[in-house]
């Protein structure tokens, strides 16, 4: 028996966590064969290197893809992923996949659906149909839009994917992958390493067991030339809690480099004593960290996603998840540092909240490798209505 052979894209360190289960599921599968392509961000050390922990974990990788350019602006975004297509091509011109995997929405993921559908390949778009705002919102619709097979993660993006028009029979809400990693973590919930001793990072040794926050901002794209002013109201904030405060470095979007500026020299000059810095973590690491943390704070889809399962309260910042479903685990402020400073002191002395299933309820990543190796694939659309 032919095995389907199912090529998966992982170009950022976020995207790792979002796919790994469905990556185990699919190695494991009888009926179809993992080719693994890594690229973008995700190669690079500066972000975490995600491909670290991705062969760590024992995944073998059919291709690197060198494509993110210097800038950290909208232009390098746009050249960046002119690249991806390019060098993404050939990559699946050579492995000849019979379907491919796109993740969710950041910038880049639209060069792996562009290669995909331009060569006849089926693809399969996961995480389709939420809302965002930013240019995270048009490529997440553009990659709708190209792809064949929508396995969303919830039955409000499985409705904005069908007024799309696409065929209600070829979208599927099979839930978020990453809530399969977060249902494990309940698991076992207990904080069981020194997050300082195994990662290292960069700041003062923190008194964390009595308590701490977790950081994780990013820069909104369409906002790009206000982030250093966005990040230091974050920093004060935080700065003037005095709470141990675990904080994870930014993403490649635009006006990334004008928040890790910021943030190297609020930590040069001010020297914060409550604040150490990290890149990366395993994931199954980092949501046990968000799991035992007080809060989190800052603009990531993880306090939209994985926290709304697990129950981490979370200080949503600005606009990056705007409209995104969320759970009542979610306080939403603006770039305020008094807002900020607010919000998160009444998290700390809060409880967390009950586990909500919104995003899924921790079985994802079998349910996509079986869908995938028994649905149809094909690469033409039809009209159906």
């Amino acid at each position: 028996m032919n095995q389907r052979k199912i090529c998966v894209v992982v170009t950022a360190r976020p995207s790792y966590s979002r796919i790994k289960t469905v990556l185990t599921a699919i190695q494991n599968h009888p009926k179809l064969e993992l080719q693994l392509v890594i690229a973008g961000s995700a190669l690079l050390d500066r972000y975490g290197n995600a491909v670290d922990f991705i062969e760590k974990d024992g995944f073998p990788i059919a291709a690197k893809v060198f494509m993110v350019l210097e800038g950290e602006n909208p232009t390098t975004m746009a050249k960046t992923t002119g690249l991806g297509v390019m060098e993404l091509t050939n990559v699946l011109y050579n492995l000849k996949p019979d379907a491919v995997i796109t993740i969710a929405d950041r910038f880049e993921t639209i060069a792996t659906s562009i290669a995909a559908a331009y060569q006849n390949i089926p693809l399969v778009h996961i995480q389709g149909g939420e809302v965002t705002g930013s240019i995270d919102e048009k490529v997440r619709h553009a990659n709708t839009k190209l792809a064949d097979l929508h396995l969303v993660s919830s039955e409000d993006a499985r409705d904005r994917v069908i007024k799309l028009g696409e065929n209600p029979a070829c979208v599927i809400n099979t839930g978020c992958p990453s809530i399969d990693l977060a249902r494990q973590i309940t698991e076992n919930p207990e904080l069981d390493f020194d997050p300082i001793k195994k990662y290292g990072g960069v700041g003062v040794k923190l008194n964390w067991k009595a308590g701490y926050i977790v950081v994780m901002q990013h820069p909104v794209t369409t906002e790009y030339t206000e982030s250093k002013a966005h990040i230091q109201e974050t920093l004060n904030a935080v700065n003037q809690l005095n709470y141990p405060a675990f904080w994870f470095w930014p993403n490649v979007d635009a006006g990334s480099d004008g928040t890790s500026n910021r943030i190297r020299a609020f930590r040069e000059l001010e020297q914060p004593q409550n604040m150490h810095f990290f890149k990366n973590m395993e994931p199954l690491d980092f949501l046990r960290l968000l799991k035992n943390a007080k809060a989190l704070v800052g603009n990531s889809s993880a306090g939209i996603r994985e926290c709304s399962y697990l129950g981490t309260p979370v200080i949503n910042i600005g606009n990056r998840q705007h409209r995104r479903m969320r759970a009542e685990n979610v306080t939403d402020v603006n770039h305020n540092q008094e807002e900020i400073y607010q919000a998160v002191k009444s998290a700390i002395s809060a409880h967390h909240f009950k586990s909500s299933e919104i995003y899924g309820n921790g079985n994802s990543g079998e349910k996509i490798a079986n869908l995938l190796a028994e649905v149809e694939l094909t690469f033409s659309k039809t009209i159906w209505y």
